[in-house]
């Protein structure tokens, strides 16, 4: 496995992976392993403000994905599976043999691979805003959204963000829309990580071994999210038996931002359970 046996201190380190990446990652708190991994976006700042609250019961660890903000791409193929394995080596790096998963959009995709490869590792699977396969809805809209940032990358994040949050919270918290245009991924090199990764979702399919994952799994969803709609939350639970499925009325795709006290409670007393 990569990484060291060592039990690291809290802050920032590095954890390299076989093929060359390096990932920048934080770790914060005290207690049981939680590791959060960030959807499309990749980054660990996704998880900051609920990261310091999760730090008062957990040992939270979080990374930049393998091309995002510092963390350097690597030589491997961007898929879901090489996103996994990268979680692990951020595990093995981190010095935690047994951690659970909380996975946000794409990072529940990416956690439902690691629980595939390397079931031991986790005792619990935290699937936030996330799917099982393709859909028509996503592919179009994922289509639709490449083809913008070709054209305008700022109107890719402009238009990434408006469909991300509840309109209400969002016209309150406008410095959250300006960062994220502030942020647009205008080289060719940041236009290419979005494409790939895009990519990487377009092929996961984990239907067919989604009901032979082991370990204890909560589904969670915002009815109101319009990049993965509360019926692929339906489908996920459907494949997986015994998996518990908690649905917040309201709080747009990144429901674990614009409802962070619902979100933690619910995340904290599920892993109280276990």
């Amino acid at each position: 496995m990569s990484g060291t046996a060592s039990n690291p201190p809290n802050g920032e380190f590095q954890a390299v992976t076989n093929d060359g990446a390096v990932l920048r990652t934080v770790v914060q708190g005290e207690g049981p392993d939680l590791l959060l991994v960030s959807g499309l976006g990749g980054t660990a700042a996704f998880w900051d403000d609920i990261a310091a609250t999760f730090a008062r019961s957990f040992r939270v660890i979080r990374f930049d994905q393998r091309g995002i903000g510092p963390s350097t791409r690597g030589s491997a193929a961007c898929t879901i599976e090489r996103l996994a394995q990268d979680c692990q080596t951020v595990l093995d790096t981190a010095g935690s043999e047994r951690a659970v998963l909380l996975g946000h959009s794409t990072g529940g995709c990416i956690g439902q691979t690691l629980a595939r490869l390397v079931p031991e590792r986790l005792d619990g699977l935290i699937l936030s805003g996330s799917w099982l396969k393709q859909n028509r809805y996503m592919a179009a809209l994922f289509d639709t959204r490449l083809a913008i940032l070709d054209q305008h990358p700022r109107a890719y994040a402009a238009t990434a963000t408006l469909m991300a949050y509840p309109p209400a919270w969002l016209e309150a918290h406008w410095q959250v829309y300006e960062a994220a245009l502030a942020k647009a991924p205008e080289t060719a090199e940041e236009k290419q990580t979005v494409r790939e990764r895009i990519a990487a979702l377009h092929a996961f399919d984990g239907s067919e071994w989604a009901a032979s994952l082991p370990m204890p799994i909560l589904i969670l969803g915002a009815r109101d999210d319009m990049i993965v709609p509360a019926f692929l939350q339906d489908q996920l639970s459907s494949a997986m038996p015994g998996a518990r499925k908690t649905m917040l009325e309201s709080g747009g795709h990144f429901f674990p931002i614009s409802r962070p006290d619902a979100f933690t409670a619910n995340v904290a007393e599920w892993i109280g359970e276990l």
